[in-house]
Formats: C-alpha cells, sequence, structure tokens
C-alpha cells in the first residue's frame, strides 16, 4: 500500500513544479494561479466524502481502483487537452477527486486488514509516505519538464494511478467477510451524513484533530504549491549560485517529512499528542516566518530554514490523523475519516489561493517582503489554533 500510494501520489506536485511556464503561457495572475492549485482540493473535498463513506459498506479496495482510475482521467486531461486557465481548472478537478478515491480509502484498505499490533504505527508510515510521493512528484516532474515539456510532465505522469490500482488489484486480497458483500443502498443523506458528522464532532477530542488537520494543511499545501517559485526568487535574488535548481531543492526537503511524521507519532505516543502538536504548530510557524525573510541569503541558510519549516509541518502530521482515528469510534470511523479528510483539504483549498492572493495585494513575486506576508498568511493559523485550545484549557 505505500508504492501504491507513492504511485499515486506522483502528479501531486506536477502543478507547483509547472506553475511558472504555465503562468507566463497562459498570463495568470498570481491569484489565479493559486486558484489552479486549490481546485484540486477543491475536487477532493467534493469526492471524499461519498469515498469515504462508502468504504463503510464496501470493501475500500473497490473504492480505490474507481479513485486511481479517475486520477489518470485528469493527468491525461491536463496533458492533452488544457489550453488555459478554465481547462485547466475542471482536469485538476478530476485530479483531486481521483486522489480524494485513493488516499483515504487506502487508509482504510490497511484499517480494514490490521488486526494486531500498534496501528497508530502503520498509520504513522502510511501518512509519511504521502511526503515520499509528492519529493518523488517534483523530482520527476522537474526532470521531464527539463528534458520535454509541460505536456509530458501530465502524460507520464498520468502512469503512476494506473501502476498503483494495478499493485492493489493484484496484490491485495478482497476482503470476504459477508459484511463487505452485501446489497449497496445508498441514500444522500449517506454520502454528506451530517447526523454522524455532528457526533464525531460533540467528540472534543476528534473535533481537536480535524481543526488542528485543517490549519496544518492549509499551510502545509500552500507551502508546497509555491515552494518551487519561491527558490526561484531566492536564487534570483542571491549573490551566490544555487546548488540544486527550484524542483530538486523542493523534492529533497519533502524527503525530509518523511522521517519528521513517523518520529513526529513516536514523540506524540510518549508525550502525549495534543502538547505535540502544539509544539510543532507553533515552531512551523517561527521557521516559515524565518524562510520567507531568507530571501536574498546564501543558498544553504535558505535551505536550512526551509527544511525547518518543513520538519515542523510535517511534525504533527501522522499525529493528528492518529488521534482521530483512535479517538472515535468504529461505528463511526469511516465518518469521522471522511470528516477529517473533508475538512483538512479544505484548508489545503484556501491556502494556495491566499498565499497567491496576499503576494498580488503585497506587491508580486519580485518583492520580497511580498513573500515575507504571504507566508504569514499562511502560518498564523497554527498560533491562532494553539492559543484558542490553550486558552480553552486555562478558563476549564
Amino acid at each position: 500500500m505505500l508504492c501504491s500510494q507513492v504511485l499515486t501520489l506522483l502528479g501531486f506536485a506536477s502543478y507547483a513544479v509547472t506553475l511558472n511556464t504555465l503562468q507566463q503561457e497562459w498570463h495568470l495572475s498570481n491569484f489565479q494561479s493559486g486558484f489552479i492549485a486549490s481546485i484540486f482540493f477543491f475536487g477532493y473535498i467534493g469526492f471524499v466524502s461519498c469515498a469515504t463513506v462508502l468504504t463503510d459498506r464496501l470493501d475500500a479496495r473497490k473504492i480505490y481502483l474507481v479513485g486511481v482510475f479517475i486520477e489518470f482521467i485528469g493527468l491525461i486531461g491536463l496533458a492533452t487537452m488544457t489550453n488555459g486557465f478554465y481547462s485547466a481548472l475542471f482536469f485538476m478537478f478530476l485530479n483531486g477527486a481521483g486522489v480524494a478515491g485513493a488516499y483515504m480509502p487506502g487508509l482504510k484498505i490497511i484499517t480494514d486488514r490490521v488486526k494486531t499490533g500498534e496501528l497508530t504505527r502503520y498509520i504513522s508510515f502510511y501518512t509519511a509516505s504521502f511526503g515520499i510521493g509528492v519529493g518523488f512528484s517534483y523530482l520527476l516532474s522537474g526532470f521531464i519538464l527539463k528534458l520535454l515539456n509541460w505536456h509530458y510532465v501530465y502524460g507520464v505522469i498520468a502512469v503512476g494511478p494506473l501502476l498503483a490500482g494495478a499493485i492493489v488489484y493484484f496484490l491485495i486480497e478482497p476482503l470476504r467477510d459477508k459484511k463487505w458483500q452485501g446489497k449497496l443502498n445508498l441514500h444522500w443523506r449517506d454520502i454528506f451524513p451530517i447526523a454522524r458528522w455532528k457526533l464525531v464532532l460533540e467528540n472534543k477530542d476528534a473535533s481537536t484533530y480535524i481543526w488542528g488537520y485543517v490549519v496544518h494543511s492549509l499551510e502545509l499545501f500552500a507551502s508546497r504549491s509555491w515552494l518551487v517559485a519561491f527558490f526561484l526568487i531566492c536564487a534570483a535574488n542571491s549573490d551566490q549560485s544555487f546548488l540544486l535548481s527550484g524542483t530538486e531543492s523542493a523534492s529533497l526537503i519533502n524527503f525530509f517529512g518523511v522521517p519528521a511524521s513517523i518520529l513526529g507519532n513516536e514523540i506524540a505516543i510518549r508525550i502525549g499528542r495534543k502538547k505535540w502538536i502544539y509544539t510543532a504548530m507553533i515552531l512551523s510557524t517561527i521557521f516559515g516566518i524565518l524562510l520567507a525573510m531568507s530571501i536574498g541569503q546564501a543558498w544553504w541558510l535558505v535551505m536550512i530554514f526551509a527544511v525547518l519549516h518543513t520538519l515542523f509541518i510535517m511534525a504533527d502530521s501522522a499525529t493528528l490523523t492518529a488521534g482521530l482515528v483512535t479517538s472515535t469510534s468504529d461505528q463511526l470511523k469511516g465518518a469521522a475519516m471522511g470528516l477529517h479528510s473533508m475538512m483538512g483539504f479544505g484548508g489545503g483549498l484556501l491556502g494556495p489561493s491566499i498565499f497567491g492572493f496576499v503576494l498580488d495585494v503585497s506587491g508580486g513575486q519580485q518583492q520580497p517582503v511580498a513573500w515575507v506576508f504571504a507566508y504569514v498568511s499562511i502560518v498564523i493559523w497554527g498560533c491562532i489554533f494553539v492559543a484558542y485550545h490553550v486558552r480553552r484549557k486555562i478558563i476549564a
């Protein structure tokens, strides 16, 4: 499942890599460029609830296979049928919907089959492999773009979801229990189980992890969407040459997020999940602002701040998801995971657009101070989240 997850995510950073190229070719503003990145998450949100609710009634393996096919269509469409802002929105929407059909159902494939051992460790490795997929996405997309052009980036990457589907189809056994073999009777209330979501949110622990995931995703996906463009600006404003290209730097940094997520969960087990989440959010805020202020500095200093920012963004990733899973009853687990993913990626939808909008109103990409304001606009939410929960704990 870890290999298949990496393959489904090979297209995740392709737009971030091609953003500057498409912005120039299609004459896009920073807000429009950010909005295309955001529409991916809108597609994710549009499909994730249906996908995760179905995993409570069907073997998640079936949902996964549908998801990777939709993702393939979105990527092939971007490669062959996209010529501007609006067509890009449509196929990025499909790409996001496909990832929704693979990511949480993929986790459900694991949780339905793992009956022994520490489940949170399986979850932490699965969520951490997200970073591996994104890292390879930056690396492979950058290599293809340098060698060919942006059409080939999406066309070649589209093979990834097909290979992921083949792995799951041939190597993951279907569930044989009668629970998963019954007739499917689905109502729209099952797709949007508002009553069940209310029950999830009434659980204070579950609610905290869900809102924490919203804040985490807003900062994470905004940073990932604009990281390559940020490195290009850093290189243009530095007197020293950068050892790696923007895509290579972004790829390397994303790989650091993998051990951060796994080790973060281990630390959380020992000192307490919420304490670790609050610590990680405060530190990611500090290093995010320092990163934005490093434009014009030496390559090694920019990279240090970028690595530290990524480490502490990712340090609470597995902890937030594991906390949600372990704090929710089995009867609500599918609905809880759907709500968690939907709201988290809702933050991901907002993040790139907020970042691009603040860049525009602060003077544009060529102004270093605009990047500081843009980074502040996405990291401040972690501080607000921590302050709210600490204050509520003091009052209680």
